[in-house]
């Protein structure tokens, strides 16, 4: 690291080159996802393994490595993996299907868009995935909007709020996995935290959606559903909160989700396989994002980039309130930039881990500080793939659901309101003892 405590803003730069090439590509199709973000942060860690020339490149390649190869980063990946073939096997036997329908068929008639917030928020925390509820929900919201004058812009607003509530909690989400794992705390304890400051903000949309669709009625038709199918969903939930390891709930997860779906004739034994395989296919590119960004972050600090940053951020901040106010802005102005959640925290998160460290902040705070302002920012960009997503189903531009976004706004409140007041206040006893989950 570098010796001058005020760091080198030089060392900077391969940030500045991401930001260019992912924004600069953004602005230039109109799609921010057209340059793939993988080649966008290989270009910027070339760009720092080319820069100091006091080291050899064998010896900055060595940095970069031991960064990329970090504890926390490989256990990060390996969780990513096994999340993702839990939610993949529990899909592919009708988990989803179960649970949705079965939620349609208890919600009453006249509380549908209620019900279709309180369906995605379990859904999200129960898939992990934002963008995966979105997609199971979506149309129903547009056949709601179809038989009542609930505005489509409404309906899609109440699915992404809810699917960002899960995305925000969810022990398998890419977000929690990802804040927990920087900030070195243990997923339950976050996810407490997390719960009670955004408990308020899910309350609050209820009301709200509840007055706005006041006397609004549709008749929506009961399908079938196996409460067994939902099992999965609970066992996970359930054993995460009460604190078993979380290789092994992911692992009795899909374990689980595979007999069951074995049981019903969903799957034959190949079929499970299979979907574990495509389940973790799908998370190769969020965990070599991970591993990549991990050894540029290596090598930016060993050129005094890091300490820069934190600095800059820091000199004139005198309260562990202002700290936890910065790694708020931090990540989310880092979403604003990467349109993904879960690459803000990754690239927030040594910062954020820094500042904490610094003034005090307990690690459960600063990762439920960094998740639920990357998700608030997730929920509210137009050009992220949640409101996308949404958009493109209900055939509606994404920027006319931002007016009732109420969920992640009112998150958005109260993550600041328990920054002003402190809260939780944690025991000092325990924030000593505490230690990391391994």
């Amino acid at each position: 690291m570098n010796a001058n405590q005020k760091g080198n803003p030089w060392a900077l730069l391969p940030f500045l080159v991401f930001l260019v090439l992912f924004i600069g590509s953004g602005v230039i199709t109109g799609d921010f996802y057209t340059f793939p973000v993988i080649v966008a942060i290989s270009i910027a860690g070339a760009a720092a393994l080319a820069m100091n020339r006091k080291e050899s490149f064998s010896e900055k390649v060595e940095i970069f490595c031991k960064g990329a190869g970090d504890s926390n980063i490989m256990l990060m990946v390996v969780i990513f993996l096994l999340a993702g073939g839990f939610a993949e096997v529990a899909n592919g036997m009708g988990a989803v299907e179960s649970t949705v329908n079965f939620a349609l068929s208890v919600v009453p008639q006249n509380l549908l868009l209620v019900g279709i917030f309180l369906i995605a928020c379990f859904i999200s925390l129960s898939m992990g995935t934002s963008v995966g509820t979105i997609v199971a929900l979506a149309p129903i919201g547009v056949g709601i909007s179809e038989q009542t004058d609930i505005s489509l812009a409404l309906s899609m607003a109440t699915v992404i709020g809810g699917a960002m509530f899960g995305d925000n909690l969810s022990f398998i989400s890419d977000t929690t996995i990802a804040s927990v794992r920087t900030q070195g705390t243990k997923m339950k304890d976050k996810f407490k935290v997390n719960f009670f400051i955004v408990l308020p903000a899910a309350v609050i949309t209820c009301i709200i959606l509840g007055i706005l669709t006041m006397g609004e009625q549709a008749d929506i038709s009961e399908q079938s559903y196996s409460w067994v199918k939902i099992l999965p969903y609970m066992f996970v939930l359930i054993t995460a909160l009460a604190g078993l390891n979380v290789f092994l709930v992911l692992a009795l997860g899909i374990l689980f989700a595979g007999i069951i779906g074995l049981a019903d004739g969903s799957y034959k034994l190949m079929g499970v396989i299979q979907k574990v395989g495509e389940g973790m296919a799908g998370m190769y590119e969020i965990s070599f994002l991970a591993i990549l960004i991990a050894g540029m972050v290596a090598v930016i600090k060993h050129n005094g980039g890091i300490d820069f940053l934190l600095h800059t951020m820091t000199r004139n901040i005198k309260s562990k309130q202002g700290a936890e106010f910065s790694i708020a802005g931090l990540v989310s102005l880092t979403n604003l930039s990467t349109a993904n959640n879960t690459i803000s925290i990754v690239i927030a998160g040594p910062l954020a881990k820094n500042i904490a460290d610094k003034f005090g902040i307990d690690p459960r705070k600063s990762a439920s500080v960094l998740d639920l302002f990357a998700c608030c920012i997730q929920g509210l960009i137009p050009y992220g793939a949640q409101l996308l997503v949404a958009a493109g189903v209900a055939k509606i531009s994404p920027v006319s659901i931002l007016p009732y976004s109420y969920y992640p706004f009112l998150i958005a409140i109260c993550g600041v309101v328990a920054i002003l007041i402190g809260f939780p206040r944690f025991k000092k006893k325990a924030a000593m003892e505490y230690t990391v989950e391994k």
